[in-house]
């Protein structure tokens, strides 16, 4: 027979079988695994029958409404570009609970997949003790290659009890993992939305990546979106071995207050990432008893933008910028460079009751250390409390012996309800300019065109305040900050 007539015939058998694509029904309730599965009255009854499938491009998986599943769901087989394989719910109800209880680390798995979209699930794992890299949802590929169009939308995850305890591994309602030291490995296109995850230990959404810059190859279209996050006391959503990951429109509060004075935690921060996005999102409340930011630029990474976001009732503060002195320049540190903070608001951010361990009364809203160089923090807008232990505004300082270099402070509005300094070391070619200064605050830097002033005419509520404060704050001190902001940060605040 000719080669390609018998190329002709593969090519059509491929294209029939990707073609095919199947329905699956599960209940819990009235299902039965030796039945066909194709249709609601003739449903499978178990995560067992599911996993002992390998799906194929097209294939959709729904799981009936009101149901409950104890064990863990680790679905096989990928799809093709335009014909995920989707996960989701059929009829009315409460969205489909699977309960991992502690019997493995992960209740979802997607282990070595890609063109999967998981939707409408309700995702537990506790188990009896505390332990070790326990999860809600685990994302894994190693020596895989490019893991296409991996989505999670509408999950609900909580009471994931993962250890608290950082260098251990921890914990957290989802993660993602890219590794291979014989291929190659990195996600492109992960997306997650329209989550609600809670009562997660240790952390929220994180990952791990390819942090590496002699074998750089970062995941990319990672996109973190319209997410709620509450009760988890550690890090809220961390970006690792990326490049142009977008993190925006979540919600991050009430973080609990039980972590030890040993870890270090913060609300939104990237990690060994480029070019990551940080905007439209609100964090409050966070209680890490170290760091404790709303949000952070981490180090190795390049070209961080964080704008348009809210931060306010922050133990620790409303921002950091670090980079370890003790790595820097070398294949797992770049540095921390060209950072850009702008058009955000923080109220009542570094708010820490208590003295930490570490440093003692230490709760700048601003802390910039160690060897990061061209961070650019203009445009924005700071309220501080009448009442902390540290009220200082910025602290610049040397995390492993280098200081920050070439920081620039240009048209921000800087209001003390108390007393607030700022504090500077040997950081370089530090430049302030065009701000405004509000109140008492001791040890001004030397600024350009600033204008000092004690207004008598604005009291604001910062805890109860919301955008009509602010606006009216803005308007009467005739900022320079431009309309833009103020417009976007009302639908941020609202």
């Amino acid at each position: 027979m000719n080669k390609n007539v018998i190329l002709s015939i593969l090519v059509t058998v491929v294209l029939m079988l990707t073609s095919c694509s199947s329905t699956y029904y599960i209940d819990a309730d009235n299902g039965n695994d030796s039945n066909s599965g194709n249709s609601p009255k003739k449903a499978w009854a178990s995560l067992s029958k599911v996993n002992s499938i390998t799906f194929q491009p097209g294939d959709k998986i729904l799981f009936k409404s009101g149901t409950s599943y104890v064990g863990q769901l680790e679905p096989k087989g990928s799809g093709v570009e335009g014909k995920p394989i989707i996960i989701n719910r059929y009829d009315k109800g409460k969205k489909p609970a699977i309960h991992g209880e502690g019997e493995k680390l992960h209740t979802l798995l997607l282990y070595n997949v890609e063109y999967w979209e998981v939707y409408n699930l309700e995702i537990t794992n506790t188990g009896k003790e505390r332990e070790a890299n326990r999860r809600g949802v685990t994302i894994k590929a190693e020596d895989y290659g490019e893991v296409h169009h991996i989505v999670l939308d509408s999950l609900e995850i909580h009471h994931v009890n993962g250890s608290l305890v950082k260098s251990d591994g921890g914990g957290s309602a989802i993660i993602w993992k890219n590794s291979g030291e014989k291929v190659k490995t990195r996600f492109v296109d992960l997306i997650i939305q329209n989550c609600y995850l809670h009562h997660c230990g240790r952390n929220g959404i994180n990952s791990r990546g390819n942090i590496n810059r002699e074998k750089w190859y970062p995941s990319i279209g990672v996109i973190v979106r319209n997410n709620l996050l509450e009760q988890i006391p550690g890090d809220g959503i961390v970006p690792i071995g990326c490049d142009g990951a977008i993190i925006e429109n979540n919600v991050l509060r009430d973080f609990p207050d039980i972590l030890s004075h040993k870890e270090a935690a913060a609300g939104i921060w990237p990690w060994s990432s480029d070019n990551t996005l940080i905007q439209y999102n609100e964090v409050s409340g966070h209680k890490a008893k170290w760091d404790g930011q709303g949000y952070d630029s981490d180090y190795n990474c390049k070209g961080t933008i964080i704008q348009y976001n809210y931060s306010h009732d922050n133990y620790g503060g409303f921002l950091l910028v670090c980079n370890n002195g003790n790595t820097f320049n070398t294949s797992g540190n770049i540095g921390t460079k060209n950072t850009i903070i702008r058009h955000n608001f923080s109220i009542n951010d570094g708010i820490r009751p208590y003295p930490t361990e570490r440093e003692g009364d230490f709760s700048p809203v601003f802390h910039i250390t160690g060897p990061v160089e061209n961070t650019a923090v203009y445009n924005n807008v700071i309220i501080l409390p009448k009442e902390s232990l540290d009220n200082t505004i910025v602290k610049m300082d040397n995390w492993g012996g280098p200081w920050p270099v070439n920081t620039t402070f240009k048209n921000n509005i800087f209001y003390s309800e108390g007393n607030s300094s700022f504090s500077f070391g040997k950081d370089q070619n530090t430049i302030f300019n065009n701000n405004v200064y509000y109140n008492s605050i001791d040890n001004l830097p030397k600024d350009v065109n600033a204008v000092f002033t004690k207004p008598d005419f604005i009291n604001p509520n910062i805890r109860g305040s919301g955008f009509e404060v602010l606006e009216n704050f803005m308007i009467k001190t005739n900022s320079a900050l431009n309309k833009k902001s103020i417009g976007v940060s009302k639908t941020i605040l609202e």
